[in-house]
């Protein structure tokens, strides 16, 4: 019995080996499977971009129009604009992009809201091109406005993050092991060459990341040309612009807020009046100010050694058209062009120097002069309070969809601005010409000109400067009198190149 039992068991044994080794064959099996269907699943994803249907793209590609950024809800919901409600499908963002990295791109903007916009769009297209990863942009905290606002405060950083995944990688923060060696200094720190073109990255700035495996590019405002790009490099800028930075919620709630209080009252035309003490300060431009305002605004320039000029003939420069036109000039020119004096004037900008006193010509005219300040609770701003590029974030919003906007002065937000209007549909954009409009203004107010006259000649100079459809100037070798791209971005909008006519 005892040979019999062991003949038996041992039987029982090879037959336990064979049922292990079949188990371990089908285990094999099934895993060699599986990593070979998510091995199909990454290649997938990766060629996705040149043939997967449009459901996993989810966001377009720079080779395809944006769509605007504001009326999105991420979840699903609708949302008002303008009054409006607008039902906006969940973003299903695109499959990441496969690429060596060539290393990592610090960026450190500097200027205000929209001058740090611009270059963050630069940076993305920097950053594609040289197949690098970028590290989510710090803002400028050191400028006039001291503003300490974040990214993250201004801009939806995961959206941002996520819809440009199809192009470029972008973290919050460097990689651990990275980030110890930025804090032992291993890394390079320039500002770039401005209004470069990208051959100069590709030649210049490559090597650096191959040498210092992480770059920090300061000073980035207007650092890649306006004009000589491929087509592909510039939509991705505005893909960047119109889609990518989107608002925080909380902005975006509350400028949706402002919109639809304005809508409900009728049109409204947003002024940027450029009339603040740091702008009159900076611009050396004091028509109208007293005395002792002119002397203050001149210790303000002194005060600011980056201010570079310090003596300046405020009278010779407001007749080259320099200076922002003051309140008293604009209220005269909208008269001229017979915008409705019932029409809501929102004044998108900040306090108004000489307050009141400088305003009182243009509430006369316009009696329904309006700011977020007043159509707004003080508790709604209150956040908002002491964070300069928040609140003009909120006059961004408004500006995006007013009937008219009509800037003051050529600065970064009027620029940007007139650009988004564009991309939007060529919605109405009145820019003023300066140099002419003084003139005509020194003309009426000493009397040589009547006001039919004048209000002809006004409306006459503006007949062919409304944002419709145009070219951007291009000035070989003289990048900083071209315009800008922001302002004119054509290669990306509807109207056919073909069809532009000339400034």
């Amino acid at each position: 019995m005892g040979v019999k039992g062991a003949l038996l068991g041992g039987g029982n044994s090879k037959r336990s080996d064979k049922a292990r080794s079949k188990m371990m064959k089908v285990w094999i099996l099934r895993a060699s499977t599986t990593i070979l269907l998510w091995t199909c699943v990454v290649q997938l994803t990766a060629i996705g971009e040149t043939w997967g249907p449009r459901v996993l793209k989810g966001w377009p590609s720079c080779f395809t129009p944006s769509i605007p950024p504001f009326p999105v809800n991420s979840n699903g919901e609708s949302t008002e604009v303008g009054g409006a409600s607008v039902v906006a499908e969940k973003f299903v963002f695109p499959p990441k992009r496969i690429y060596k990295n060539n290393g990592y791109l610090m960026v450190s903007c500097n200027g205000g809201l929209n001058q740090m916009r611009g270059a963050i769009c630069d940076m993305v297209a920097i950053a594609r091109y040289l197949n690098v990863t970028l590290i989510v942009p710090e803002l400028d905290k050191t400028s006039f406005w001291a503003d300490p606002s974040e990214f993250q405060d201004i801009f939806d950083v995961d959206h941002f993050i996520n819809s440009l995944r199809d192009e470029v990688r972008i973290l919050k923060v460097l990689p651990p092991r990275l980030k110890r060696r930025v804090e032992l200094g291993m890394f390079h720190s320039m500002p770039p060459v401005s209004w470069s073109d990208i051959s100069y990255y590709h030649n210049q700035i490559l090597p650096l990341f191959h040498k210092y495996k992480v770059m920090h590019l300061n000073r980035t405002d207007a650092r890649l040309a306006n004009n000589g790009l491929p087509v592909e490099i510039q939509k991705l800028r505005c893909r960047v612009n119109y889609a990518a930075l989107r608002f925080t919620s909380q902005i975006e709630e509350l400028g949706r807020r402002v919109i639809k209080i304005l809508r409900a009252n009728g049109p409204f035309l947003v002024l940027h009046l450029r009339y603040e003490m740091d702008m009159l300060a900076f611009s050396g431009c004091t028509q109208g100010c007293s005395t002792e305002e002119a002397q203050e605004l001149t210790r303000m320039r002194y005060a600011y050694p980056w201010w570079k000029e310090k003596v300046i003939d405020s009278d010779a420069k407001r007749r080259d058209g320099l200076c922002p036109l003051t309140p008293e000039e604009t209220t005269l020119v909208l008269r001229a062009l017979d915008i409705d004096q019932s029409m809501q004037i929102y004044i998108a900008a900040g306090e108004i120097y000489g307050g009141s006193r400088r305003m009182a010509a243009l509430a006369t005219a316009f009696p329904n002069v309006v700011r977020k300040e007043v159509l707004l609770e003080a508790d709604d701003l209150r956040y908002f309070q002491n964070h300069s590029s928040q609140m003009a974030a909120l006059d961004y919003m408004v500006s995006l969809e007013s009937d008219i906007f009509v800037p003051t002065y050529d600065g970064n937000m009027a620029k940007v601005v007139e650009g988004h209007r564009r991309y939007l549909g060529y919605r109405k954009t009145i820019l003023l010409d300066r140099k002419l409009i003084v003139e005509l203004v020194d003309q009426y107010t000493n009397g040589t000109l009547g006001w039919d006259e004048f209000s002809s000649s006004i409306k006459a100079a503006h007949v062919s400067r409304m944002g419709s459809p145009s070219r951007r100037l291009v000035i070989p070798d003289r990048p900083k009198e071209e315009d800008y791209f922001y302002s004119n971005p054509y290669e990306c909008l509807p109207q056919s190149i073909h069809q532009l006519t000339s400034i």
